[in-house]
């Protein structure tokens, strides 16, 4: 291992070693998007699956929670879906409730975003490993209510935690990275949901994302499916960008 390398770990990355990990990052999400599309791919992707759909959930949740309202549970299906159930009158009215249904797909982009941002420097990538995992521990908690979802949640928890704890430092890194890109990526894996006014969750027909933002605003679900999966990519590529910048 070069001493160039070593100092990556300790600080911010190197030039050489920046081309070396973005390809790996590329080659990933590449993979991961042919995966999608072929027979049994899914299967391969299911564990990053179900931790997207657990993004997703959360940002609805959490939105909920910021703009004044309760977040009740968070229920996890087998099949990939969830629904986040929260009450209680919102700040900003109509436009409160545009937001959580934006928290929802925007929540893994934009957690995506700061986990490639966190692994700028060896330290800060471990914390993020370490607050990931106790999210999902503490998210078990709280509000995970569907058997499906307490028992994947924690085991998800457990892996991320043995990467914080066991791996070496270029796998923790990578790992940050990848769980960033594959965050962030998700929503394009989910783009037939975003250009659908509704959609069946958990058995029952239910206003997809941005259809609930077009039933309490304006303009058609399409235009906001469209509005989210460019704020992906945006996220995505200035993560990146600023993560391998010298």
């Amino acid at each position: 291992m070069s001493n160039s390398w070593e100092q990556d770990l300790a600080g911010t990355t190197t030039s050489s070693s920046n081309r070396i990990g973005i390809g790996w990052l590329i080659g990933a999400a590449i993979a991961t998007i042919i995966l999608w599309r072929i027979p049994f791919g899914g299967y391969l992707l299911y564990p990053f699956s179900i931790l997207a759909t657990w993004f997703h959930e959360m940002g609805h949740g959490l939105t909920a929670m910021f703009l004044g309202g309760n977040f009740r549970q968070l229920l996890l299906f087998p099949n990939g879906s969830g629904v986040a159930v929260h009450s209680g009158d919102l700040f900003l009215g109509s436009i409160g409730r545009a937001l959580v249904a934006a928290g929802g797909p925007l929540g893994a982009p934009i957690a995506g975003a700061l986990f490639i941002l966190a692994s700028r420097r060896r330290n800060i990538a471990q914390f993020a490993l370490y607050f990931l995992a106790g999210a999902l521990f503490l998210s078990a908690l709280f509000w995970v209510r569907s058997l499906f979802g307490l028992i994947a949640v924690p085991l998800l928890g457990l892996a991320v935690l043995g990467i914080a704890t066991a791996a070496s430092r270029w796998m923790q890194i990578f790992a940050i990275q990848f769980l960033g890109v594959q965050a962030c990526i998700s929503s394009f894996h989910q783009l037939d949901y975003l250009f659908t006014r509704q959609a069946i969750i958990g058995g029952q027909a239910m206003l997809s994302d941005s259809g609930r933002i077009a039933e309490v605003l304006f303009l058609p679900y399409w235009f906001w499916g469209g509005l989210i999966a460019i704020a992906a990519c945006v996220l995505l590529y200035q993560s990146l960008r600023l993560a391998y910048s010298e």
